[in-house]
């Protein structure tokens, strides 16, 4: 992969129809699911990236059989009933949240030693509020060096996560919360979990009891920060998975920044993904959305500048940063803090590259204000951050001399970006 991509700016509207890879958080939802079912799973769709990729090797070293054909994207996973079969396993997960997160809990339902660790920026992406519940819940697990809260993670030989009461906080990743959801039916008894304070990110929680539910598993809410989960079995299953939402963002920002029409296959106001509520938030700025059986259309129209909370779609802000370089007015990006944790502090490299690019853009603790501009020639950083490379591919299509560096780091959750985003401005 070249050191940077240049974007080409297009003399027109954009208009044509793409369909995204297949859902990273569902994809590696899925994966667990079916890793910790009685039998065999048949996982279709299944996007092929690094996340996953990291995400399969990893549930391999322990004993649990996934094979994936990465031309059909079809996953066949041998589940291991709860219990982890191999006795010692190194995890290697480069950059990757969900996989390090998810499969912290599910280790600790093993009787073995696991260590799980990744490259540098992991090791400084807090998970002790995780380890610390699945102690209290019984594990043997906790950070190498309990100083830094972060990566590598260790889990000592023992007995099997027992169960109980256990709070996490709910302020710094949903993920914490998922990854403790889906590991705690196979507990050797039932579960309480009571969040701490507002919980970021609702909808990746609610994806999570919603597929835990289609393979078999009940979860009980006696209120919205109380989850109670008795011990119980994982059925497996064969299992869709739906395109991308956080990468269709990209696509719709296309519509909305070229005042094109762009229609995203597979993706429906009913899908898993809160990320489809994207469209929404472009409807607010002005642009034009219709919802189909089986996609959604959007289409580019003068855009406004906004007030939003993007708490519940913040993978999605960096996409909308961009696109209201090109509005009427300003625009303020609120309530997610919490992406100051993700692949790198996501809020001040969004106000660092759009300066760097000439807009004005101020940050505050929970968020950011973009000014509207003019885009002037400049070499964006991407600090091995995926979405920052697609996000700010969008200011090229309208202005000369934007050049992403290190576009190779799309592969994290989307290989195939700008070859899709070439095809689809007809070049």
């Amino acid at each position: 992969m070249s050191e940077y991509q240049e974007i080409t700016p297009v003399p027109g509207p954009v208009s044509g129809r793409v369909r995204p890879p297949g859902s990273k958080s569902i994809t590696n939802r899925a994966l667990i699911l079916a890793a910790l079912a009685d039998g065999h799973s048949k996982l279709t769709g299944v996007l092929e990236s690094t996340d996953t990729r990291v995400m399969i090797e990893s549930l391999n070293r322990l004993g649990i059989g996934v094979a994936h054909d990465t031309h059909t994207g079809v996953c066949e996973v041998d589940g291991c009933g709860g219990q982890v079969p191999a006795s010692d396993a190194e995890l290697w997960l480069e950059n990757s949240g969900t996989s390090i997160r998810f499969l912290t809990a599910l280790c600790s339902l093993g009787t073995g030693r696991y260590r799980l660790d990744g490259i540098a920026r992991m090791r400084q992406r807090p998970i002790a509020d995780l380890t610390d519940c699945l102690a209290t819940l019984g594990a043997t697990v906790a950070c190498e060096d309990p100083a830094t809260g972060c990566p590598p993670v260790v889990v000592e030989p023992g007995q099997p996560l027992a169960g109980g009461q256990a709070g996490i906080r709910g302020n710094i990743s949903s993920q914490f919360l998922s990854a403790l959801l889906m590991s705690a039916p196979c507990a050797t008894s039932p579960v309480t979990l009571t969040v701490d304070g507002e919980l970021v990110s609702v909808p990746y929680v609610d994806m999570t009891l919603r597929m835990m539910a289609d393979f078999g598993v009940s979860v009980e809410r006696p209120d919205a920060a109380t989850f109670c989960l008795p011990s119980q079995p994982y059925v497996p299953r064969t299992y869709d998975v739906e395109p991308d939402a956080s990468a269709a963002s990209y696509f719709m920002g296309v519509a909305a920044v070229t005042g094109g029409s762009v229609t995203i296959e597979g993706l429906t106001k009913g899908a898993l993904q809160g990320d489809v509520e994207f469209a929404t938030a472009l409807e607010q700025m002005g642009c034009e959305v219709q919802w189909h059986a089986d996609s959604v259309t959007v289409t580019g129209r003068p855009l406004r500048g906004i007030d939003i909370d993007m708490n519940a779609i913040s993978d999605t802000a960096q996409t909308l940063s961009t696109v209201a370089v090109f509005a009427d007015g300003p625009t303020r990006i609120r309530s997610v803090e919490h992406m100051r944790h993700k692949e790198t502090d996501r809020v001040s490299a969004v106000v660092t590259e759009l300066r760097r690019a000439g807009i004005a853009a101020d940050e505050f603790d929970d968020g950011l204000t973009i000014h509207p501009g003019t885009p002037q020639p400049a070499e964006i950083h991407t600090y091995d951050d995926h979405r920052m490379a697609m996000s700010f591919a969008l200011l090229g299509l309208k202005a000369a001399g934007i050049r992403i560096l290190d576009p190779g780091c799309t592969a994290k959750t989307y290989p195939r970006f700008f070859e899709d985003l070439r095809l689809l401005c007809g070049r």
